[in-house]
């Protein structure tokens, strides 16, 4: 049905139901219009991101101007219609801590200026007396001329001083026409630079700032996992060991060691108990409580992310800081050519010519719009990348560590089988091992509990107080008995336990296949509990593909034992593995690769991940793996596709390619400018118009996808 025009009710006004009609339409796409006067920007980004965040919306283009949209879906035509007669802004209110955001205001009011400028330009040569217009541009010189004079009193030779120069050359000989056309030229480029650059942050900021993180509300007494967005005042939230606290709250119930360091610079963890107060962004180390939220509001979410983007361009790459510097030793050498020009040719106009063509703003204004480009790409990808530092080393990196659990698997493991290694049965023994794991909510532990429900094996709470032991395991006591449940280092080497001479047969014959908790109860073996964490089924291809892209050596570290980590070694391919690691082995491992001079990465999503994390060249979680994980690490990629680790590299190469090319372009072109004005074919005007139109062509093809 194209060109039709249909009517609806689109609920615009809170609960008020205006008419919407469908101007136009084809398979996949529809445009509609508003009957109102003008949208507000507000009003715009309400409904941009609403519908952005429906299912089957590919995209959406919200016109202010014209109060109309245009939506691009797959899927059921009735669904999107049934969205746009069901929208209230009371809806979309869970969007307003974004709304402003998604650069529509910025570049409304820039495109404002720009005509702004262009027709004061226009009609200021046209209808203004000559004595006038050269009284106003010896007037705007002067705000030239003083930075010019600033940046010489700091001893530096700037972009302001050429400019200054050549304005003040030009006014000199007389030249009002010619220093006006320089200055608008001049500000045309500010603009534009200014412009390109606060787009680029914003597009950044908007991809990422509906990746909205998750929480444990608490509502009837059930856990139900929903979007933080989705969090009221009021609210209850369940927030465990190793997760970063989402809000600002009062402790309801429950006990734990808060990490404030972030907030207060604090080095050792705080105690926070029923009645406390704990605070967005911290991190809860030990403990579990439950907070009622005082300060619920997704722009928590959103000041993180443009917080992230600021540290991002404070953390540039190499390549950035190079451009910046290079830039800067320019400068005096565009001024000795300007002066040379003017003593071999005697001509001012060609020495103003060279003045006018500056390398610096083109490589400082391409390179970290480059950077942050690829960053925003990487989003696209559900990759988080915090700052252009990590995609060069990225690029250069000759090692990856993988975790094992989480990262090479699936993270969904189950158990397979209770093997008893004693009196008690097979039930018996995963009753007692769900009693003490329900309290811990890593992966294995989640596998144990759901096996015990399954089997319908209830557990009342008959241990005593439970500690939990980074990478290690779990100990309590029973009717007195010490109960330990974990990896076999921690059961068998660092508690002691023994197996049974007549168990031994039986032990050794345990299946490498699995993953193996051990428990022991009074230091003897009791049972071992067979776990099954399937393997990514990409696993295999993403180390072949990081092979290709440039790694050299691949590396697994597990805390399982050998057996079960050379099983899995021999499936993936990798070119190292090793088990039954700590936290602080992988740390250690990654530091003695960086002292033998290679750039490694890390991957990893547990508490027990964190150290290597920090310690290695750019340090990757898994997104839905321990948020202080994540906290630490320098990217984030999405938990459902290890694939996304080969895009970043690809991303980190071609975007060092990019730059390499950017390079060449800015100096090729430039230089041609500079041979064309000492040879007298274009004047300074020309010379500064075309330098700030290839400057912004530059800049707009680094916004573009580095990927096809």
């Amino acid at each position: 049905m194209c060109g039709a025009v249909n009517k609806g009710q689109l609920r615009f006004f809170g609960g008020v139901a205006v008419k919407f009609k469908i101007q136009h339409e084809i398979k996949g796409r529809i445009r509609i219009q508003i009957p109102q006067t003008r949208m507000t920007y507000e009003q715009a980004d309400l409904l941009q991101y609403y519908f952005q965040s429906q299912k089957n919306i590919i995209s959406v283009k919200v016109y202010e101007r014209t109060s109309g949209l245009t939506i691009t879906y797959t899927g059921s035509r009735k669904e999107v219609l049934s969205s746009l007669r069901g929208f209230a802004y009371v809806k979309a209110e869970k969007f307003k801590p974004f709304v402003g955001n998604t650069g529509r205001q910025l570049n409304a009011e820039n495109f404002e200026k720009l005509v702004t400028k262009v027709m004061f330009r226009f009609l200021f040569k046209i209808f203004m007396p000559a004595p006038i217009r050269a009284s106003f541009v010896g007037f705007r010189s002067m705000g030239y001329m003083r930075k010019g004079v600033r940046a010489l009193l700091r001893r530096r030779i700037e972009v302001s001083v050429l400019d200054a120069i050549a304005i003040g050359v030009s006014m000199v000989r007389g030249e009002y026409n010619t220093a006006g056309s320089i200055m608008f030229l001049l500000g045309i480029g500010e603009i534009m630079e200014d412009w390109t650059h606060k787009k680029s942050v914003n597009d950044l900021a908007r991809s990422m700032s509906l990746n909205t993180n998750k929480a444990w509300l608490v509502k009837d007494g059930q856990e139900i996992l929903v979007d933080t967005a989705d969090i009221q005042k009021g609210d209850c939230v369940l927030v465990r060991m190793g997760n970063i606290i989402p809000f600002d709250g009062m402790v309801l119930s429950g006990e734990a060691m808060v990490n404030q360091a972030s907030l207060t610079g604090e080095p050792l963890p705080v105690k926070k108990e029923a009645d406390g107060y704990v605070y967005a962004g911290t991190v809860l180390e030990e403990g579990e409580i439950i907070l009622q939220v005082k300060a619920a509001s997704g722009a928590t979410r959103y000041e993180k992310i443009v917080k992230m983007i600021e540290n991002s361009e404070k953390l540039k790459s190499k390549a950035e800081s190079k451009a910046e510097h290079l830039a800067d030793k320019l400068v005096p050498y565009t001024l000795l050519g300007s002066l040379g020009a003017l003593a071999l040719t005697g001509s001012v106009i060609k020495a103003t010519t060279v003045l006018m063509v500056d390398f610096s703003c083109a490589l400082k204004l391409a390179m970290p719009i480059s950077v942050l480009s690829a960053i925003r790409e990487a989003s696209y990808y559900n990759i988080t990348v915090k700052g252009g530092k990590y995609l060069e080393a990225m690029a250069e990196a000759t090692t990856i560590v993988f975790d094992k659990t989480g990262t090479l698997t699936k993270a969904r493991p189950t158990v397979k089988q209770v093997i008893p290694f004693g009196e008690g049965t097979a039930d018996e023994m995963l009753r007692i091992a769900a009693c003490l794991e329900e309290h811990f909510p890593h992966s294995m532990a989640k596998a144990v509990v759901y096996a015990a429900k399954e089997k319908g094996l209830e557990h009342e709470e008959m241990h005593s107080k439970v500690e939990y032991i980074v990478a290690h395991g779990i100990t309590s006591y029973i009717d007195g008995r010490r109960v330990v449940i974990g990896s076999h280092h921690f059961v068998f080497e660092d508690e002691e336990s023994e197996i049974l001479p007549a168990h031994q047969m039986q032990f050794d014959a345990l299946s490498p296949e699995y993953t193996h908790l051990y428990m022991a109860i009074d230091h003897v073996l009791s049972a071992v509990i067979c776990i099954e964490d399937p393997l990514r089924e990409e696993a295999a291809d993403v180390v072949r593909e990081m092979k290709k892209q440039g790694i050299k050596t691949v590396v697994m570290m597990t805390g399982d034992s050998e057996r079960t980590a050379a099983a899995v070694a021999k499936k993936v391919g990798v070119d190292q593995y090793y088990s039954e690691v700590l936290p602080e082995d992988k740390a250690k491992f990654v530091e003695e690769q960086k002292k033998a001079g290679k750039t490694v990465i890390m991957i990893g999503d547990g508490i027990n991940d964190s150290p290597a994390l920090s310690a290695a060249d750019i340090g990757i979680a898994i997104s839905d793996g321990a948020e202080i994980a994540r906290e630490i690490a320098d990217v984030t990629i999405a938990a459902d596709n290890l694939y996304e680790v080969v895009k970043l590299k690809q991303l980190s190469n071609c975007l060092q390619k990019r730059i390499q090319y950017n390079y060449r372009a800015i100096v090729g072109i430039n230089a041609a400018l500079i041979l064309l004005g000492l040879g007298g074919l274009i004047q300074p005007t020309t010379s500064a118009l075309l330098h700030n139109t290839s400057t912004l062509l530059i800049s707009l093809k680094d916004m573009q996808n580095l990927l096809p």
